[in-house]
């Protein structure tokens, strides 16, 4: 539920900034480093919002797997320990004396 809010809320703030730039029309100049070029402000902010949503998005997402790997590790740890400790519980001193 919590991922369907953000995935509404993001929706919402890329349409927010598509709107502030079709009331601006001007025309912005970015330089980079071997040319330049003249673009409209709708246009660049759509291509850095979106940009960066997709890079946080790489980020978030090499994150979440990376904890879920070591998550499948740690329950493959536990099921290999109770394993061992229900046979180690099957023959006890105790069982052995009678």
């Amino acid at each position: 539920m919590r991922s369907f809010i953000a995935i509404i809320l993001v929706g919402l703030l890329f349409v927010l900034a598509l709107l502030f730039g079709a009331k601006n029309e001007q025309v912005v100049t970015l330089s980079y480093f071997i040319a330049e070029g003249q673009y409209r402000l709708p246009v660049v902010l759509a291509v850095v919002f979106f940009s960066g949503f997709i890079i946080s998005w790489i980020f978030a997402c090499y994150h979440i797997i990376k904890l879920k790997l070591a998550l499948r590790k740690s329950n493959k740890a536990l099921k290999k320990l109770t394993a061992a400790d229900t046979t180690s519980v099957a023959v006890t001193p105790k069982d052995q004396a009678a």
